[in-house]
């Protein structure tokens, strides 16, 4: 198996993303006491080249899904979807992360499921929890709120569809028994002879 750089990755993504594409950056530094390298690949990409993008990951080498990840950055919804290829080859990992900005007037990302149908579970959770639209997904229904969860919050938004106050609890005001602390520290236990 030819191994491509993170560098080269990022290059092949950029010519298949088209039009679509927006940033690329690489990253490497070394973790923990025995230096173990990381390498990251970062793009940007518009929604449309979502799947051309993860079409061409595939031919490189079929990734690891780890996580699809959100973040509410105000007037968008951003999405990371983070991958990892070369994945079981010691000191070879390479994650590769896409990250797609929807403006919060248009919610809409196609399903991944198709070429990738261990995303679903996280697909599920975006719907819930940041209210995006996943467009074909094969399974919508709630994995992780009730069903009578409202409809119309989306508890990891930042904006007005966010949790409101009053479904909000004080959990120290729930009657639970509480801690009595001391200047003085228990009496030892005494030794085992």
């Amino acid at each position: 198996m030819n191994l491509l750089a993170p560098q080269e990755i990022a290059d092949v993504l950029q010519a298949a993303a088209g039009a679509g594409f927006v940033s690329a950056r690489c990253t490497e530094w070394a973790e923990g006491v025995k230096g173990r390298k990381s390498r990251q690949v970062w793009v940007k990409l518009a929604r449309e080249s979502l799947l051309p993008a993860l079409r061409r990951l595939v031919e490189i080498q079929y990734p690891h899904v780890s996580v699809i990840a959100s973040a509410d950055t105000g007037a968008q919804v951003e999405l990371m979807y983070h991958f990892y290829v070369y994945w079981g080859i010691p000191h070879e990992e390479i994650l590769v992360t896409f990250t797609v900005a929807l403006d919060k007037t248009d919610l809409k990302v196609p399903t991944i499921t198709g070429i990738i149908p261990g995303a679903l579970t996280s697909e599920r959770e975006k719907q819930e929890m940041v209210g995006i639209e996943v467009v074909d997904i094969p399974d919508g229904r709630r994995l992780f709120l009730p069903e009578d969860f409202p409809v119309g919050v989306f508890p990891w938004r930042k904006d007005e569809t966010g949790i409101p106050p009053d479904m909000t609890k004080e959990l120290w005001a729930t009657g639970r028994e509480t801690c009595q602390f001391s200047d003085n520290p228990p009496p030892a236990e005494p030794k085992a002879e």
